[in-house]
């Protein structure tokens, strides 16, 4: 086939014939954005590069910071040893730039976006891009088309915005695949100064929650558990592509006499829209069930994270945590865009639940028996005992 020219035949492309094959600058680009499977990732990568940066260069890790990092983790590990009674292996702690914390968490989290695009990209039985309108099907058909273009950019964006601010890799409670503890010293540094926190009980807070997270994530039936309702979740989507379509023709009646290319830019600004994500029964009845796990993590990881701070940093520990889980609940966009797509809720209170939780497993069995619980098979609680921490604790004496 001669460049410039569709295809032969319309099954060739995926997602339909292109309906702007006669419309040269459209042409080229709808047909470049066929055939990229479900996730363009060359686009999510230097989208989440140039979200994460700014565009600007950013300066290597200073030297003299891996050192006092490396050193302060040597010290927090035998608390987080002496807390959990676990004999976790750390890994060594890995100071990097934003952008390096965004291409790396892109590729941790490569499985369940790669599961998610592939969901949104089904069609459902019976369906047909036709519309009896041809500019609603036109702008179905469009959707389809650029749906791994605008996923990888979607999903580039939100995972570099996310480098802006993150602490760590364990802000958001998720199971990695590699064995690395990844920290962002600017960001750490720049919340420390803007809270008029002392840097190094920064530091040493941030550190406390990445090694609580990695040992917690080091408990393999947990782990697995966890990570398998995210997945089921991601996967369960239901597309909708005539979702952008729709939201033209409401801009086209919200914004009358405004600029069309103004309303467009708001379309195209509204990355849900544009993956045509909608929930499905399926997810709807899991919900409860990742709300639970979440927060049992979430509270159990506070807990473990408030009692290392106190025996290290001393009277600050308690004003560092209320400042850290004050920015965890502002709700961003960002933010609503992952809770949407992974299923998370950091909301006050989904982190009270986990916090209640967890208090309500210590005064029962103690620091010990609260990690010693969430080693047992199956142990993330129910809807029903992470409010009653003892139907959890009376299931898994069984």
């Amino acid at each position: 086939m001669a460049d410039g020219d569709t295809p032969a035949n319309p099954g060739d492309n995926p997602f339909g014939e292109n309906p702007f094959a006669n419309v040269p600058m459209f042409g080229e680009f709808a047909k470049a954005m066929a055939g990229q499977g479900p996730l363009n990732w060359d686009a999510a990568r230097q989208f989440a590069s140039l979200a994460s940066s700014g565009g600007a260069s950013e300066p290597n890790v200073d030297p003299a910071v891996r050192i006092q990092l490396a050193e302060l983790a040597r010290i927090l590990e035998l608390h987080v040893h002496d807390l959990t009674g676990l004999d976790t292996v750390f890994p060594e702690i890995t100071p990097v730039t934003r952008s390096v914390w965004a291409q790396r968490t892109l590729e941790a989290y490569r499985p369940l976006f790669t599961e998610m695009a592939s969901s949104l990209g089904k069609r459902q039985p019976g369906e047909a891009l036709t519309d009896s309108d041809p500019m609603m099907a036109m702008m179905a058909n469009l959707s389809q088309m650029m749906a791994p273009a605008m996923m990888g950019m979607a999903v580039g964006s939100m995972v570099g915005r996310m480098g802006q601010r993150t602490f760590g890799q364990y802000d958001l409670p998720i199971p990695r695949g590699d064995n690395t503890l990844l920290v962002v010293p600017a960001n750490i540094d720049q919340f420390a100064a803007d809270w008029s926190l002392p840097t190094d009980e920064m530091r040493l807070w941030v550190l406390a929650q990445e090694l609580t997270g990695h040992t917690l994530f080091s408990l393999t039936s947990l782990r697995e558990q966890l990570a398998g309702m995210v997945r089921t979740y991601v996967g369960a989507f239901q597309p909708d592509p005539s979702a952008v379509a729709e939201r033209l023709g409401s801009l086209e009646m919200e914004a009358d006499g405004a600029d069309p290319m103004q309303a467009m830019q708001q379309l195209l600004g509204d990355p849900a829209v544009l993956l045509g994500a909608v929930q499905s029964p399926e997810q709807l009845a899991l919900a409860p069930q990742l709300d639970a796990a979440v927060a049992a993590v979430v509270g159990y990881v506070d807990y473990l994270v408030d009692s290392v701070a106190v025996r290290v940093i001393g009277g600050d520990a308690l004003r560092i945590a209320e400042a850290v889980r004050r920015r965890r609940v502002e709700v961003t966009p960002d933010d609503v865009f992952v809770e949407r797509l992974l299923g998370l809720h950091l909301t006050n209170e989904q982190v009270q639940r986990g916090k209640t939780f967890a208090a309500g497993v210590v005064d029962r069995v103690g620091e010990a028996g609260l990690t010693a619980f969430m080693a047992k098979p199956q142990a993330l609680p129910t809807p029903a005992e992470i409010d009653a921490p003892g139907l959890w604790i009376a299931r898994l004496e069984l």
